[in-house]
């Protein structure tokens, strides 16, 4: 799976940090990382409010979202080089250091680089990615993907490498299995738009449960 870095200019602003929480999600979907959604629009949050609080509202600023490796990288550019983020020892009548603590909390580890125009704050965060290449492997992963090459080497030249099937060829496969599934149902009399409906159930709760 290719995870190319994309970054977005916005204005630090209070009503842009929703936007930038769903944006987050959204790629991460597409990246495959959802285990790790929830931490990472939690970490755009707080790095965007900081920039709020220390450096103003509608500051102009940049998201920028990468792998480093197997981490997942979330970086927040801003044009002042002296409000630099510290973490401080918040507690309940502390007004300030929340945010920062929330990400050395949730992140495997962050930081504060220094550029001539702009600082960079950043966080990363561990996704249990073998490579950064590579997808989140679950027992349903890997047995889809026995099931999905002991299928594909009976429609795929011999030569074919399975191991490295392209996302849309290996797509047309898993389509075309679940369409003689959906025929064998049919033939030994079951109904098809039942077990649709089941299966789907069945996926959706051990999404809910996973991300428990």
């Amino acid at each position: 799976m290719s995870r190319k870095p994309w970054d977005l200019a916005f204005s630090a602003d209070a009503e842009e940090v929703a936007a930038l929480r769903r944006l987050m999600r959204l790629h991460l979907g597409l990246w495959g990382l959802h285990e790790v959604t929830d931490e990472a629009q939690l970490c755009v949050s707080e790095l965007v409010s900081n920039v709020i609080t220390h450096v103003g509202p509608g500051t102009p600023a940049t998201l920028a979202v990468s792998m480093n490796g197997t981490y997942l990288r979330i970086e927040v550019h801003d044009p002042d080089t002296r409000a630099l983020p510290t973490l401080v020892a918040a507690n309940t009548e502390s007004e300030g250091g929340r945010g920062m603590a929330l990400v050395d909390a949730l992140a495997d580890r962050w930081g504060v680089q220094l550029r001539e125009d702009r600082k960079v704050t950043w966080c990363e965060l561990a996704t249990g990615l073998a490579s950064s290449t590579s997808h989140v492997e679950g027992p349903g992963v890997k047995r889809a993907e026995a099931l999905l090459g002991l299928y594909t080497a009976t429609k795929l030249p011999r030569d074919a490498n399975l191991g490295r099937l392209s996302t849309a060829v290996a797509e047309e496969a898993v389509i075309d299995a679940i369409t003689d599934f959906l025929h064998w149902l049919r033939a030994h009399g079951c109904d098809v738009d039942e077990v649709l409906d089941r299966a789907q159930t069945h996926f959706e709760a051990e999404l809910s449960g996973s991300d428990l």
